[in-house]
């Protein structure tokens, strides 16, 4: 029996030369006598050296034809000499050739994904942006080809089996310790924090030649983009923050909280739709008595791999169904099938619900570079990190605490400013972004985080989840926005047309 695995948070450089003079990316040159195809095809930006390249994202067709380069920066910027890290990065390039001279950086989320590989998801967003401004990707240090910090397993797996860590806590601090220290031959954990890759972000704008950038971070990356704000003011032009999290949070604190409140909003819709109701009755109650089987006495499915068609034989647990509760809450567009396929596994057939809990699962297992994560969390969260008894009942239980807590114990921690958790008070230009449904980063927390800024300004998407810049008219509200560095200026009404998806009634989709 194949064993399944879970990520800790399944359950989004340096250098620059003097002689540049120019923040504008020069244009593909005029081939020579001699040269090579590719030769011709390389375009320079700012001291960077850029050859073309195909962003593609995982168990997607997606795909984004981009300029890629690398940048070396010192490991460790008080040991200048030291260790150097290669920090992969990706030009979008503007179809304007007289685009603004502040390119717009994208700030992928996590902790630990890769900002190349996430990108196609997301480059929707960037429709109208691009018209006027260069977009530009940094693989944060310790993620993507930015000298990855990925730990594996006895099997080679991107995480640890989860019934070991449901059953025994400190098999995740061995699996830590034992991946601390294969990875402690190439990487000094201690150097792969926020602080750290906001430097490098500094760095990468400054090899581009280029005095300011725009900021657009999602999730986590909305992390980055307040540090950067905070410790790089002169270097700002304007900031977007999608699904915030703002600087006094502590990750993993209110991760059960925001969840329940999330399916209980979702579960409503259900409630006020008499299809929904009347054919799978309250899925809040189907939810609640499917965990406390589950957790009583796992139940054996035989179901075929959504990725392979190979028929599989495996234990459901209340993990799996946790998961899959979570990931339908972050797309309220899929979650609206989340009442049918509880219905159908409470009546005995729970194969589509293991087959979309294990294609989800593993699919974002490998997304994360769980070494860089642990290095984000361990310095910046774990130190204030407590567990709140009222999660002990919820979907998400106290797990992630114990299992941040028990890891970060033998993983070496990094260093963060006094600051670090301060609230950004700033003058610049910022557009926070909100899904009313969003199971991590709700609402209030982008009205938390308005408060102290001056020029800033809160959008919530009506019935949307999290990440929401692709959503509706937001490309087009982007593109006005990066163009004018005013949030307040915007006709956001174009929002108002936005509503939660409907229950499903079956698998055909929801009545008409």
């Amino acid at each position: 029996m194949k064993r399944s695995r879970c990520s800790l948070f399944l359950a989004p450089t340096l250098l620059a030369a003097s002689c540049v003079t120019s923040a504008a990316p020069d244009v593909a040159p005029t081939p020579e006598s001699g040269q090579t195809a590719a030769a011709t095809a390389l375009r320079q930006y700012g001291s960077l050296q850029f050859s073309p390249c195909t962003l593609s994202a995982q168990l997607s067709t997606l795909n984004v034809d981009a300029y890629c380069s690398h940048l070396e920066v010192p490991e460790n910027r008080e040991a200048p000499d030291g260790r150097k890290i290669s920090l992969a990065i990706a030009w979008i390039a503007s179809d304007n050739t007289q685009a603004a001279p502040d390119p717009v950086f994208f700030i992928a989320g996590g902790p630990g994904q890769s900002a190349l590989e996430s990108y196609p998801q997301v480059h929707t967003a960037f429709r109208e942006v691009l018209k006027h401004h260069q977009v530009v990707l940094v693989d944060q240090r310790g993620t993507g080809d930015s000298n990855p910090l990925v730990c594996k397993d006895a099997d080679g797996a991107n995480a640890i089996a989860e019934e070991d860590a449901a059953t025994d806590p400190t098999a995740w601090r061995d699996f830590a310790e034992r991946c601390a220290n294969e990875l402690g031959e190439h990487a000094d954990l201690r150097f792969y924090t926020t602080t750290d890759a906001t430097a490098d972000l500094d760095a990468v704008r400054e090899a581009l030649g280029v005095a300011q950038i725009n900021l657009l971070g999602v999730s986590y990356g909305t992390r980055v983009a307040q540090q950067f704000l905070q410790h790089y003011p002169q270097s700002t032009r304007s900031v977007v923050l999608d699904s915030v999290v703002p600087n006094t949070l502590i990750l993993g604190a209110e991760h059960a909280r925001n969840l329940e409140a999330s399916l209980d909003q979702q579960f409503a819709l259900c409630g006020e739709n008499s299809v929904c109701r009347e054919r799978f009755g309250n899925p809040r109650e189907r939810l609640n008595a499917l965990v406390a089987e589950l957790k009583a006495a796992p139940r054996v499915v035989s179901y075929r791999d959504p990725l392979t068609a190979e028929l599989r034989e495996e234990n459901l647990t209340a993990g799996h169904v946790a998961l899959l509760a979570r990931m339908y809450a972050y797309m309220p567009s899929l979650g609206g099938s989340l009442p049918l396929v509880l219905s159908e596994a409470a009546n005995g057939h729970a194969e589509p619900m293991i087959a979309q809990a294990k294609m989800l699962g593993e699919s974002l297992t490998e997304s994360i570079m769980h070494g860089m994560q642990l290095s984000v969390l361990c310095a910046e969260d774990e130190p204030l990190l407590q567990a709140d008894p009222a999660d002990a009942d919820r979907l998400l239980g106290l797990e992630m605490v114990t299992l941040t807590k028990e890891q970060c114990a033998v993983w070496p921690r990094g260093r963060m400013p006094e600051d670090f958790h301060n609230a950004v008070s700033s003058d610049t230009a910022t557009l926070i972004l909100s899904g009313e449904f969003d199971p991590v980063t709700p609402p209030r927390y982008g009205d938390e985080v308005v408060k102290t800024l001056s020029r800033g300004r809160h959008l919530i998407l009506r019935g949307q989840g999290h990440s929401v810049a692709s959503i509706g008219c937001m490309p087009r509200l982007l593109g006005e926005f990066f163009k004018s560095a005013d949030a307040q200026a915007l006709d956001a009404s174009c929002l108002d047309t936005l509503k939660a998806t409907q229950p499903f009634a079956g698998y055909y989709g929801w009545e008409p």
